[in-house]
């Protein structure tokens, strides 16, 4: 990996992590489609009482299902769950009974590092193509960044439920960036010709 495709990563990383701060706490995208629980402390005794110190991904209403379970079973149990999903509430939850967040440094260290390992990827994908102008360069990252999008927060609306406004402004926050990055590497790159080998 050449130095200028490692400076447009790393660049190109910052830039996003800018952005994802902006998308959060400056703008509306970052929160929408998310609520808080009414009556939270109700509710979390409730968990509390039921769960237990038992860490997980939680769905509800669950199709009643022990390990090792037939086909036929499994089969049976969606069954059951969809009729309950159709009669009464159904989601998601990860449930921590306690959680200490370390929002800094630890939780935005893993941010920055994930979305520089994000950007450095997308550049040294971009520097083994042909493209050579400002706009391909820009349009293949975007790309890059549109099945990014696609493949983490579809599915997570398709099978759980996601709101849809909260899967729009996720997908809206990772095109973004990675139009961004794409931009910034588009910069970095110059009229550099392709190493694609």
């Amino acid at each position: 990996m050449s130095t200028r495709i490692l400076i447009a990563g790393i660049l190109g990383g910052v830039v996003m992590f800018i952005w994802s701060f902006i998308a959060h706490d400056v703008l509306p995208i970052g929160e929408m489609g998310v609520r808080e629980i009414p009556n939270e402390d109700a509710v979390t005794d409730t968990l509390k009482s039921n769960l237990h110190n038992n860490i997980g991904f939680y769905i509800f209403p669950g199709p009643g299902l022990s390990p090792g379970a037939t086909r036929e079973q499994k089969a049976e149990g969606m069954k059951k769950a969809e009729e309950k999903m159709a009669a009464g509430p159904a989601g998601v939850l990860i449930y921590h009974p306690n959680r200490v967040f370390n929002f800094f440094p630890k939780r935005l260290g893993i941010e920055f590092a994930t979305e520089v390992l994000e950007a450095l990827l997308a550049v040294f994908l971009l520097s083994r193509t042909n493209i050579t102008s400002f706009g391909g360069r820009v349009g293949f990252v975007l790309v890059v960044g549109i099945i990014a999008a696609i493949a983490t927060n579809i599915p997570y609306e398709n099978w759980y439920g996601f709101p849809r406004m909260y899967t729009v402004g996720q997908m809206l926050t990772q095109i973004i960036g990675f139009l961004l990055i794409g931009i910034v590497a588009a910069l970095v790159l110059g009229k550099r010709t392709s190493e694609a080998t």
